[in-house]
C-alpha cells in the first residue's frame, strides 16, 4: 500500500470506527489524511469501497482471533457454539463490523462486494470449518450424509440471522441464535438419518 493510500485508509478507519459509514463524508478522510480529496479517488472509486477495504480487513481479523481462540477438544457442539458467540462478540464490539446489521449500509456494501467478486459469498471461517466438518464426518462425530459445504452454509444463514434482528426482535436475540445453532447441531449430530444430498 501506498503511502498516500495507508494515510486514508488509516484515517477512514478512524472516522468510520468514531462516526459509522452514513456519517464520514470522503471530505472528512481526506482532511483527516491531510490529502486533497482528489486524491483520494486517486486510490479508492468511492467511500463504500474503501469502506469494504477495511470492513473486510477486520472481518479478517476476527476470524484470525475466534480461530486462535479455538479450542480443537471440544465436541462439535461446543465449538460451533464457541465460534458463532466470538463471532457475534466480535461483531457487536467493533462500530465498523456492526455496520453489518445496518441493512442500508450492508445493502451498498454488498452491491459493491459482488461487482469486485461476483457470485463468491463470504462465509464466516469457510476454509477452516469446511477442514473441520470433514474431519467430523470422517471421525463419525456428525453425519456424512450432507457435504461439508452445506453445512457451512447452514451456519452460514444462521449468523445471516442477525441482520433481521428488527424483524424478528432483538430481544430475542442472542437467545435465538443459540437455539437455532444448538437445534442445526442436533440434527447433525451421528445417530440421526443422513439427509439427502
Amino acid at each position: 500500500m501506498e503511502e498516500k493510500q495507508a494515510l486514508l485508509y488509516k484515517a477512514a478507519k478512524t472516522l468510520f470506527t468514531k462516526n459509522g459509514f452514513k456519517s464520514t463524508s470522503v471530505a472528512q478522510i481526506a482532511k483527516e489524511a491531510g490529502l486533497a480529496v482528489g486524491t483520494f479517488y486517486l486510490y479508492y472509486p468511492s467511500k463504500e469501497k474503501l469502506f469494504l477495504d477495511i470492513f473486510l480487513a477486520e472481518n479478517t481479523a476476527l476470524k484470525q482471533r475466534c480461530q486462535a481462540q479455538l479450542d480443537v477438544t471440544l465436541e462439535p457442539k461446543q465449538m460451533i457454539a464457541h465460534m458463532l458467540a466470538c463471532n457475534s462478540e466480535g461483531m457487536r464490539n467493533n462500530p465498523i463490523l456492526r455496520e453489518w446489521y445496518n441493512r442500508k449500509v450492508f445493502a451498498k456494501l454488498e452491491q459493491v462486494y459482488r461487482l469486485e467478486h461476483g457470485g463468491e459469498a463470504v462465509h464466516f471461517l469457510y476454509d477452516t470449518f469446511v477442514q473441520l466438518v470433514e474431519t467430523w464426518q470422517a471421525e463419525g462425530k456428525i453425519r456424512s450424509g450432507i457435504d461439508a459445504k452445506t453445512i457451512i452454509l447452514v451456519f452460514t444463514a444462521i449468523v445471516n440471522i442477525d441482520v433481521h434482528k428488527e424483524e424478528i426482535g432483538v430481544e430475542h436475540f442472542p437467545r435465538l441464535l443459540d437455539v437455532l445453532a444448538s437445534l442445526v447441531m442436533d440434527g447433525l449430530m451421528q445417530g440421526g438419518q443422513d439427509a439427502q444430498s
